[in-house]
């Protein structure tokens, strides 16, 4: 499977919600889990920047045709992350593992230590990964995986921790990215089984796709959903339209798709070639069409956030941001532009400025990754990467036009 980069903090966390005592749900061949919601907040965060170092390290692997297997991206600048409590061992220890869609290797021991029993298994090999400002190393074991009562998975290959950096708050990474990332971390194999691998071979889901559900972070039930297997009905508001993935290197690399943006009614960016990345906390578009959209909308940059911020005359004249991918239109409100304002202080923002989530990604469009779909998208439309059939699909939610930034 090939997922999306995943950005994750390495620092105290404030939980903003909670995800359900037995998280999750099957569903013919599927499976939904629920996770929590978590907001970095250590003050003043230049996620602008964060985002464009990011898009840029992604362009140049993507460009080079093959990641290290041992590397990965930035875990440390993600405003907004994601946790599930998993059981490894029979009986089981529980962990709180970060939710990771853009890293496939399943680790734990950061906190809470691994505790053996008869169902672990010591392969005798090492892992070690590096997440560009965090990392782990130490062996590999096979070990019985819980997300819940009627989802256990047998003999998944884990990480044990004997050494980490940049995770203090939580115990490791469940990965559920695609299978080649874990390629070069383990010693004496190619590649290693990911949870969803093993979700498939095992007969828990019947299709190797993600659904992905997530909630404006101010509003009042921001907990979101995995679906492994397909996406949950119950989520949407409308039928999941799926685009092919890109063939325009280096955004075919990853979840790549073809689209353009409006603003109101004018183009700002022609159909290009972009990625969906849930790693990435903005929506991310090419120098030049940023300028378009930096100049209708009259903003200014405020240098402490990397943000575009408008005064609220020109927040009441913002006009909406269409997506058009594949023939169907995808809207961003006025709303859905800016930064959630309970928030505002979590980046070092004024807490009554009204900041823009529309960052230059850092180059003019042609580059062959003109843009990246990031969380503020995403959490106003549910995705759905399905690897079986190489294709990206989006839904409206019913907080496609929430007021709650």
């Amino acid at each position: 499977m090939m997922f999306p980069s995943k950005a994750f903090l390495s620092i105290l966390f404030v939980v903003l919600s909670s995800a359900d005592a037995s998280p999750l749900r099957p569903d013919a061949g599927k499976a939904t889990l629920s996770f929590a919601a978590r907001v970095n907040a250590r003050g003043a965060v230049n996620i602008a920047a964060a985002d464009r170092a990011r898009a840029q390290a992604m362009k140049q692997a993507g460009s080079m045709g093959k990641r290290s297997g041992r590397s990965s991206f930035s875990i440390t600048n993600a405003v907004v992350t994601y946790t599930a409590q998993v059981g490894v061992g029979s009986p089981a220890t529980e962990y709180t593992l970060l939710i990771d869609t853009g890293s496939s290797n399943t680790w734990l021991g950061a906190n809470t230590p691994y505790n053996p029993t008869i169902t672990s298994v010591d392969t005798g090999n090492t892992v070690d990964v590096s997440y560009g400002s965090g990392s782990f190393s130490g062996e590999e074991y096979t070990d019985t995986v819980t997300l819940s009562t009627h989802l256990v998975i047998a003999e998944q290959s884990i990480g044990v921790a004997s050494n980490t950096e940049g995770f203090d708050s939580v115990d490791g990474i469940l990965g559920v990215g695609p299978t080649d990332l874990t390629e070069g971390t383990v010693s004496d194999f190619e590649t290693a089984p990911t949870v969803t691998d093993n979700l498939y071979s095992q007969g828990f889901i019947t299709t190797e796709a993600l659904g992905i559900y997530f909630v404006p972070s101010a509003a009042s039930d921001s907990a979101g959903e995995l679906t492994f297997g397909g996406h949950d009905t119950s989520k949407i508001t409308s039928p999941v339209t799926y685009v092919p993935l890109t063939t325009m290197s280096p955004a075919s690399y990853y979840w790549g798709i073809d689209q353009s943006i409006s603003y109101g009614r004018s183009t700002i960016l022609s159909e290009t070639a972009g990625i969906v990345d849930t790693g990435t906390t903005l929506v991310q578009i090419a120098s030049d069409a940023f300028n378009l959209y930096q100049t209708a909308t009259g903003a200014v940059m405020d240098e402490t956030t990397g943000l575009l911020m408008v005064t609220s005359s020109q927040y009441a004249k913002l006009q909406t941001l269409t997506f058009k991918i594949g023939g169907k239109s995808y809207d961003l409100t006025p709303n859905a532009q800016i930064w959630p304002r309970s928030l505002n202080t979590d980046i070092g923002g004024s807490s009554d400025g009204i900041y823009l989530i529309v960052s230059d990604i850092g180059s003019d469009s042609g580059s062959g990754l003109d843009f990246v779909n990031g969380y503020a998208f995403l959490q106003r439309h549910y995705s759905v990467f399905d690897t079986t059939n190489n294709q990206v699909g989006f839904a409206t939610t019913k907080h496609t036009d929430d007021m709650s930034n």
